[in-house]
């Protein structure tokens, strides 16, 4: 089976999955501009402590690895599901050795809904090395404000139906915990394949 149709299948898999197990009828959301547009210079990332089904994950223990950080929700009604089928189709291009070197981290901007049970099955449904985070809002808006990322909570009637409009990009940091590069909301697996190697390539 040639490559692209391989990926198209495993994107197509991973939103069928989420359609069965964690899909409910939302409003669709806007992507909101990413903070770094109001900054006089470029996020450059940092370090940071947030919580886990495993426990509390500081960044710092990470080092070595090439890191995938995206922010978003279980809750997201279509920007979610897209963006880790299409992250998922990448990392599962990748060998084994190549994957023992990257860590991916979904953030969750939703910590009133998405507890650490339900992150952990969120994110290994799209892949297994996809491991669910997320903390206070005050930690959350920390970690995005470094990495450039925006979210905001938008009410619905219901106090508790409500979307989380988010940016959508992924973030790769590198061995080091360096902001390496951004990759833009609606890039292709292959885009995204490529730009992992680069980073595990990168010294």
């Amino acid at each position: 089976m040639k490559r692209g149709v391989l990926g198209g299948v495993v994107v197509l898999a991973g939103a069928l999955i989420w359609l069965l197990f964690f899909w409910q009828p939302r409003v669709g959301h806007e992507v909101p501009a990413a903070t770094s547009m109001n900054l006089a210079e470029a996020p450059k990332g940092g370090d940071f402590v947030l919580n886990s089904y495993k426990g509390e994950i500081d960044t710092r223990s990470l080092r070595g690895k090439v890191l995938i950080l995206y922010f978003g929700y279980t809750w997201c009604p279509d920007v979610c599901p897209t963006s880790l089928g299409f992250l998922s189709a990448a990392l599962d291009q990748l060998s084994a050795a190549e994957l023992g070197e990257v860590q991916t981290l979904f953030i969750s901007v939703d910590p009133e809904r998405d507890s650490l049970e339900h992150l952990k099955g969120y994110g290994e449904y799209f892949h297994p090395g996809i491991l669910g985070v997320t903390g206070t809002h005050q930690q959350l808006g920390r970690v995005a404000a470094l990495f450039g990322a925006a979210y905001r909570h938008v009410e619905q009637p219901s106090a508790t139906d409500y979307v989380v409009d988010h940016s959508a990009d992924l973030y790769l940091v590198d061995r080091q915990g360096r902001l390496l590069t951004t990759i833009r909301h609606g890039t292709q697996p292959d885009g995204i394949l490529s730009a992992i190697r680069a980073a595990l390539n990168n010294n």
